[in-house]
């Protein structure tokens, strides 16, 4: 681990390892995308390593995820080649009092959401600035569209009462492109009332791939905090 002091990568760090604790040998586990599951993804390397844990694998939910785990030494398989998850550990841009969330800041909310609905437990580790009263209020939601569907797309969320904007990519000319080849839509709605019929209609869109919005997945959220300097982990 780091020798960093910053309090806030500390709490990130611990989180990970809790969340990475939970894993249990000879289990299929989801790996998530982002700084906090990073960390997730590197303790796991280390309990392999030191083989408090044996024969786990894991299923990469990006290109990030697996590079990660590669470079930390857990062996990987695909969806076909199992017919269970036993827990999945990502991360949350947003999660709400009954554990809803918005994903998708790093453009993988497709994958994770076959991944992490899949998984018997799905884990959710975020720092606690990334808890809302109600989604939206922070955060945009993310929409994986397929290219050539990008202008009635928009047209359909204004229509719903969203502001729909092209993610762009920072140091790239251009949009950001996901894993799969499609473009991510980044909508600004004032209030999301009900998460899981916004979902559902979103995704009910022609051209639509899959949204951020996570409704009744999240089993449990370990939450990271820094009180007088010191990081520490609460669930709820």
């Amino acid at each position: 681990m780091s020798d960093n002091l910053d309090p806030v990568l500390l709490m990130k760090q611990e989180v990970g390892r809790v969340a990475a604790s939970r894993v249990k040998s000879d289990s299929i586990v989801g790996l998530g995308t982002g700084s906090t599951t990073a960390y997730a993804i590197e303790y796991l390397g280390i309990l392999l390593a030191q083989g408090d844990l044996k024969n786990i694998v894991g299923i990469p939910t990006s290109f990030q995820a697996e590079v990660l785990a590669k470079k930390y030494g857990i062996p990987l398989t695909t969806l076909d080649a199992v017919d269970h998850i036993d827990l999945a550990i990502d991360g949350a841009d947003e999660v709400d009092p009954q554990k809803n969330l918005i994903k998708g800041g790093g453009a993988a909310h497709t994958r994770e959401k076959i991944v992490d609905s899949l998984a018997d437990q799905f884990i959710v580790v975020v720092d606690s600035g990334k808890l809302v009263d109600k989604l939206g209020s922070s955060f945009l939601l993310p929409v994986e569209v397929i290219p050539m569907a990008i202008s009635p797309v928009m047209r359909k969320l204004e229509q719903l009462g969203g502001k729909p904007e092209l993610r762009m990519g920072i140091r790239k000319a251009g949009p950001v492109v996901t894993d799969q080849g499609n473009l991510v839509i980044d909508v600004k709605f004032d209030s999301i009332d009900d998460p899981a019929a916004l979902e559902k209609t979103i995704n009910n869109i022609p051209g639509v791939l899959e949204n951020g919005l996570f409704v009744n997945v999240a089993d449990l959220i370990l939450v990271g905090e820094v009180k007088d300097n010191k990081p520490f982990v609460r669930e709820f």
